[in-house]
């Protein structure tokens, strides 16, 4: 991998944010790449429109903005209707089933799951969506190793909290390992 570029958008709430640090943390300290990651939040922190971009790579990293993303996590129909035009051709999306509906062709390899109804179906939290995202996202795109991801979450979730949030992930791991490419 040269250079990875990814946009993670969805909901304020959902995480999206989170997720993308955690993913640019274990680049950096664990897979010895750089990582740039930015946010935007919509007109209110919870509800509006949130979008991370992530970059990982092997070189420098001179500009922060990802304009056509190798991977594109979209976690509501909002988002997944702004954003699915910019994936680069063969990319790949990630989308959940429980929020996204898949109207329109993105020019990408899409995995549909769901991970939001698998989060609250074993866990019944769904604070952990994010991390279960995050787990779907490193079976499926190998970015990181898992655990890389393991640890980042050591560091920065609560101790009482830590038991729910590696389950969350291995359950994304899970459904990433088992996805299939949806055709339209």
């Amino acid at each position: 991998m040269s250079r990875h570029r990814l946009i993670f958008a969805g909901s304020g709430g959902q995480g999206i944010i989170t997720a993308a640090i955690i993913l640019a943390e274990a680049a950096v300290l664990f897979e010895d790449q750089n990582a740039v990651q930015s946010q935007s939040y919509g007109a209110a922190a919870r509800g509006g429109i949130s979008r991370s971009d992530v970059i990982l790579s092997d070189a420098p990293i001179h500009f922060p903005k990802v304009n056509q993303p190798n991977t594109l996590v979209c976690l509501t129909q909002e988002a997944y209707n702004k954003f699915n035009a910019v994936i680069r051709p063969g990319g790949i999306l990630i989308t959940d089933t429980h929020y996204v509906s898949l109207d329109t062709r993105a020019e990408a390899r899409i995995y549909h799951l769901p991970l939001y109804d698998s989060v609250m179906q074993e866990i019944g939290k769904p604070v952990v969506f994010n991390i279960c995202v995050l787990g779907a996202l490193q079976a499926i795109t190998g970015l990181v190793r898992l655990d890389s991801l393991q640890q980042i979450l050591k560091k920065r979730i609560p101790s009482r909290f830590l038991d729910i949030n590696e389950r969350a992930l291995q359950m994304g791991t899970e459904l990433g390992e088992k996805a299939e490419v949806q055709t339209h």
